[in-house]
């Protein structure tokens, strides 16, 4: 493990390069023996920084939840990072200043109703637990920079955990549905940017079931004493690939008997 001042310095630097929207260095070049634990040490801590300004927890998200996107960063799990108070926005205007460089993601949120914490959680424990399901966006964001800018290497996985896994924030829309209500593998969506079909998707490419990708965050927590909370918005992973945004641009998020909504960047 990276010693406690260092993983303290680096979330600094990660607060810093959010609020000054200047993107820093890889993390994993720095410091080559950087591991997954360290990473998580370091969203961690930023987490605080944020909580003792003043933020609320309001959930978690689960990211690199396709095989695809699991293999290009050799990796074979998931990853996750936490959800504030203030990275939740309406469908609507939302401030384009608020970001580095802002990409979208079609995804379903699970609001629980019931704690869900322990090391033996199933799909249908989440599905029990689950208040409802809703359409949800998540715009992923860049503290560290994607490509490096001398070698133009991809970061690794240690850096996207380090930076919350890349989220930024959430749009809530459409119809919140009970969990059993609709077959949540077949929820698909459209997604339109400027008018233009960007991306389609079907939720079970997210691990199969979106709900597998919840049991697996519960159960991650676990070794860490915490768990998923009631009243939590839990953010299931995508099941598109994430869509450039800039200020100017209007997305209109389709998931047929689900709703639509349009949010737009300005």
């Amino acid at each position: 493990m990276l010693p406690q001042d260092l993983i303290t310095q680096l979330a600094a630097e990660l607060q810093h390069s959010e609020t000054s929207r200047v993107q820093v260095e890889h993390f994993s070049k720095r410091y080559p023996a950087m591991t997954v634990e360290d990473g998580y040490a370091i969203s961690r801590a930023w987490v605080q920084m944020k909580i003792a300004e003043g933020r609320q927890v309001r959930g978690h998200k689960i990211g690199l939840t396709s095989r695809a996107m699991q293999l290009s960063s050799q990796i074979d799990e998931p990853d996750y990072g936490t959800l504030l108070d203030d990275m939740f926005f309406e469908p609507g205007d939302i401030p384009a200043s608020r970001f580095i460089a802002p990409r979208v993601e079609v995804e379903l949120a699970f609001v629980l109703k019931r704690k869900l914490e322990g090391t033996h959680i199933t799909v249908a424990d989440v599905l029990e637990a689950t208040d409802y399901v809703q359409p949800a966006i998540e715009i992923i964001d860049a503290r560290i920079e994607q490509f490096d800018r001398h070698s133009k290497t991809m970061r690794k996985v240690q850096d996207t955990i380090s930076d919350n896994a890349a989220n930024a924030g959430i749009v809530l829309g459409g119809r919140k549905v009970l969990p059993r209500e609709v077959d949540l593998p077949w929820v698909g969506a459209i997604l339109r940017q400027n008018g233009v079909v960007e991306e389609t998707g079907l939720a079970a490419g997210v691990q199969g079931h979106p709900a597998i990708g919840v049991a697996w965050l519960a159960m991650k927590l676990a070794p860490w004493g915490e768990c998923l909370e009631a009243g939590e918005v839990v953010l299931a992973g995508s099941f598109t690939r994430p869509a450039l945004a800039k200020a100017g641009d209007v997305f209109d998020a389709d998931y047929g008997p689900l709703g639509r909504f349009e949010f737009s960047f300005v």
